[in-house]
């Protein structure tokens, strides 16, 4: 569906600027849109829809093929999603176990690569809609 293409490009751009921007002692983009509204619960909401909006995209595709049509762009959606969530979680949690450290290390640490995967996603789900697994 052209809603779940729209959706898809708009959440993973979003989600990429917002995982590029970092935290607030290292912003990219200063004086931005994003830094005015990126409070925890935009970023918390905005990570929620990015992972149903992956699962989604899995289950309609813009191309031919069904399911790899826009794996990329589905998989980016959902780990941006999944990274600002645990973001929040994280924020709001007092549990210290390793399996934490082990996901902070994995995602948290390196959210700039996943930013520009997600950006790079969006523009090329954007420009080129029917490529297969973009």
């Amino acid at each position: 569906m052209v809603q779940f293409y729209f959706l898809s490009i708009l959440f993973n751009a979003v989600t990429g600027l917002l995982l590029l921007n970092g935290s607030d002692e290292d912003e990219i983009f200063e004086g931005n849109i994003l830094t005015s509204v990126s409070n925890e619960s935009f970023k918390f909401i905005l990570g929620i829809l990015s992972i149903v909006m992956g699962v989604l995209k899995l289950l309609s595709s813009m191309g031919e093929t069904p399911f790899f049509g826009d794996l990329v762009p589905a998989l980016t959606g959902f780990l941006g999603g999944f990274i600002l969530c645990f973001e929040y979680y994280k924020t709001h949690t007092t549990l210290e176990t390793t399996s934490l450290n082990t996901i902070d290390i994995i995602f948290i640490k390196n959210k700039k690569l996943f930013g520009i995967l997600s950006l790079a996603a969006a523009a090329i789900h954007f420009l080129f809609p029917t490529w297969l697994f973009f």
